[in-house]
C-alpha cells in the first residue's frame, strides 16, 4: 500500500528482457532496502529482488508489461519511486495499491499561472471509476480529479508537484499509468455494474442501466427494491 506521494526520482540503469518478462535496474538514493520489499515505480508495485547502495533491481511480469508503461522504459529515463506505507505514517495522499488499472493519455496541458491544468483520456473500462473530486494516481502521483466528461478528466498540477516529479515536462501525447480509487471499484461491483453480484436475497443484482434509471445512478428506490435500504 502506498500514498501517492513521490519520495524520490530514480534513473533507469538497465532493462534486461527475459522470456517471462524483464528485469528492471534503477539507480536511486532510497537508503537501506531489503529483498522482498515493495516499491512503486511510476505507480506500479514491484518487488525488490536485489539491491546495493546505488539502487535496486526488480522483476517485471508479462502482465505488468502489458498493462503499464514500464515496458517502454529505457536506460537514462526518470521514474517516480515510493516505498510502501508503514503503519503510523502520515496519510498525505490517498490509498494507492500500486495495481495499475490502465493507461491515461494527456490530450491538453493548459498554463494556469505557475500551475498546469491537464486533460487526460482513458479507456472506456476505466472511465466509470473516475469521479469529480475523487482521487486518481497518475504514474504513482496522487491527484484530485477536477472535472469529468465521458472518457476525459482534468487534474491540476500545482507548482510543488511539477517541481518534485517528472511532470514538469508533461506534454500532449504522454501516456501515464492510471490507478483509480480502490473504493470506486468495490462500490461499482457491489451495485452490480459488473453483472455478477447478488442482492441480499441471493438473486442477481441488476445493472443500473437495465433498471431504466440511466443517468440517475443508484437511487434509494433501487436500494429499497433489492433489500439494501428500508
Amino acid at each position: 500500500m502506498f500514498t501517492g506521494l513521490i519520495e524520490h526520482l530514480g534513473d533507469v540503469e538497465r532493462v534486461e528482457p527475459r522470456d517471462d518478462g524483464s528485469v528492471l535496474s534503477i539507480r536511486c538514493a532510497l537508503g537501506a532496502l531489503r529483498d522482498g520489499e515493495s516499491i512503486a515505480v511510476d505507480g506500479a508495485c514491484l518487488t525488490v529482488t536485489a539491491h546495493d547502495e546505488t539502487g535496486f533491481s526488480a522483476d517485471i511480469s508479462q502482465e505488468t508489461l502489458a498493462r503499464t508503461t514500464l515496458g517502454t522504459l529505457s536506460r537514462g529515463e526518470v521514474v517516480h519511486l515510493e516505498r510502501s506505507l508503514r503503519v503510523g505514517d502520515r496519510m498525505g495522499g490517498h490509498f494507492v495499491t500500486g495495481h495499475v488499472d490502465g493507461l491515461a493519455t494527456v490530450t491538453k496541458v493548459e498554463v494556469c499561472g505557475e500551475a498546469r491544468r491537464v486533460t487526460l483520456e482513458v479507456d472506456e473500462s476505466c472511465a466509470p471509476y473516475v469521479a469529480s473530486k475523487g482521487s486518481v494516481a497518475l504514474n504513482g502521483v496522487s491527484l484530485t480529479v477536477n472535472e469529468v466528461q465521458a472518457r476525459r478528466f482534468q487534474v491540476m498540477l500545482v507548482p510543488y508537484t511539477r517541481e518534485n516529479t517528472k511532470f514538469h515536462a508533461l506534454q500532449e501525447g504522454t501516456v501515464l499509468n492510471l490507478e483509480t480509487d480502490v473504493l470506486a471499484k468495490y462500490v461499482r461491483r457491489m451495485f452490480g455494474q459488473l453483472g455478477d453480484t447478488v442482492s441480499r436475497d441471493g438473486s442477481p443484482f441488476p445493472d443500473v442501466q437495465s433498471e431504466g434509471v440511466q443517468g440517475e445512478g443508484v437511487t434509494r428506490e433501487l436500494l429499497e427494491k433489492h433489500g439494501y435500504a428500508s
